[in-house]
């Protein structure tokens, strides 16, 4: 067991311990604010925010912020540590680290910045290059695992007798299913439109594929379930879709979360891979729509509903977690950037969201996305070999932590048509690298 030293306690400390010690290092832990019990005891021990005399312990410096409650506007100092980006550094002697380690960690976890005035994209998203990862050039970096294995480190190296596992590396593929299928589920009306439109366009190639998939004579473009679940059969990793459920809107365009396709599909994915909600927009506007598209979702499922992802990832701090959090929901999805890949709170490992508003840690899980089709394509303007190589890289930061590398990819991006065409081959790729180095029998949702 770890014993820790702090003269004050707080919900903010007690949390960045069990992230560090008990979530990533998987070391039981204990915290004492009695200095005789920490001088006292033999085994690993660490005194934060007061200097070891005697140099039996790890010493870590504290600037404070872990003891204070609420949000103000300030941005932390940083420097460099062990080429690390250290937040919050210290200048005072006597300790084995230079910054402040558990409120950098903080910092980027809680989302701190997300909480105080920023502008917003048309989405009313917060944007990645307004991040402080961002405008310091390590957001393709897991810092806050970084920070756990500098830990690990300083306490091995000062207690080689104590021994601690090796992270783990893991594989998460997911899925947004935004529209199940182009043509195939759809209302007479919204299919007569839509030849419409390909006559006023002269699409005639458009119309033919349309009437040949409403005939049975062609399969649907957007139908490449069969393609993912061959991956599955695979690899044996278990997938999860994330259903858009709501009612038609600007942005909402699923089939009619009655149709029969759509019921279909939900039912026969949810027998191979996990099932979750796809909270539309709309629902970030609208009182109440989120607990009617979860009831839509448990009714076609048979039971509860237990996982998330928002469209268009409209995650916005506080508010989308208390809201998840009073609809029942344990794991959210969401915590990724539309227009930049990487880490958004500097974590590759699934964590418990600490609500600032109410200092304290929650039920509710984040796990953090890597990488998602779209901001490659669309937003990055990449081609299929320059978003695998990129892919990769962000795959191989998370694997150097014991992270968990999670993709989000859609039904439409993998069904080769368009300026889709190549990337089914780029994702292949990446799936098929992941799971080489994915750790069998592990499960890093039930770890966190």
């Amino acid at each position: 067991m770890i014993l820790v030293y702090s003269r004050k306690r707080s919900n903010r400390l007690e949390y960045m311990l069990s992230l560090f010690l008990g979530r990533l290092l998987k070391a039981q832990w204990e915290l004492t604010h009695k200095w005789d019990d920490y001088s006292g005891y033999s085994g690993p021990k660490i005194s934060y925010g007061e200097a070891d005399p005697e140099g039996k312990g790890i010493s870590l410096p504290s600037q404070g912020f872990l003891m204070e409650r609420g949000v103000s506007e300030f941005i932390p100092q940083m420097t460099g540590e062990s080429e690390l980006p250290g937040l919050f550094p210290s200048g005072a002697r006597g300790y084995d680290l230079g910054f402040d380690i558990l409120s950098a960690g903080f910092y980027l976890v809680s989302r701190y910045e997300e909480y105080l005035p920023h502008s917003r994209d048309q989405h009313g998203r917060f944007r990645a290059s307004a991040s402080f990862a961002y405008k310091h050039g390590f957001i393709d970096k897991a810092v806050v695992n970084r920070y756990a294995l500098l830990l690990r480190e300083l306490l091995l190296k000062k207690f080689p007798s104590y021994s601690l596992p090796a992270p783990a590396f893991s594989f998460i593929p997911t899925y947004d299913v935004d529209v199940a299928y182009a043509y195939k589920g759809r209302s007479l009306l919204r299919n007569f439109f839509g030849m419409l439109r390909s006559i006023g366009q002269r699409d005639l190639k458009s119309l033919k594929h349309r009437l040949k998939v409403l005939s049975g004579r062609d399969k649907d473009p957007y139908d490449t379930y069969d393609f993912q679940l061959e991956l599955y059969r695979k690899s044996g990793i278990k997938a999860f879709y994330f259903f858009l459920l709501g009612d038609y809107g600007p942005y909402d365009h699923n089939l009619a979360y009655f149709a029969r396709e759509l019921f279909l599909l939900i039912k026969t994915l949810g027998d191979y891979a996990y099932v979750g909600i796809h909270p539309s927009y709309a629902s970030n506007e609208e009182e109440g729509m989120l607990k009617t598209e979860i009831s839509r979702l448990a009714g076609i499922m048979k039971e509860n509903v237990y996982f998330s992802r928002q469209h268009y990832l409209r995650i916005s701090f506080p508010d989308t977690c208390q809201k998840l959090l009073k609809h029942n929901i344990l794991y959210d999805f969401s915590l990724g950037f539309a227009e930049q890949p990487g880490f958004r709170a500097g974590i590759c490992s699934p964590f418990p969201f600490y609500d600032l508003a109410s200092e304290k840690e929650t039920p509710l899980i984040l796990v953090p996305l890597t990488v998602m089709d779209g901001s490659l394509r669309d937003y990055m303007g990449l081609s299929p070999a320059a978003a695998t190589r990129l892919s990769l890289n962000l795959m191989k930061e998370a694997e150097e932590v014991g992270g968990c590398f999670v993709t989000l990819w859609h039904n439409d991006s993998l069904s080769e048509q368009g300026s889709w065409r190549g990337w089914r081959k780029a994702y292949k790729i990446i799936y098929n690298e992941a799971v080489t180095r994915h750790k069998r029998n592990y499960d890093p949702l039930y770890q966190a």
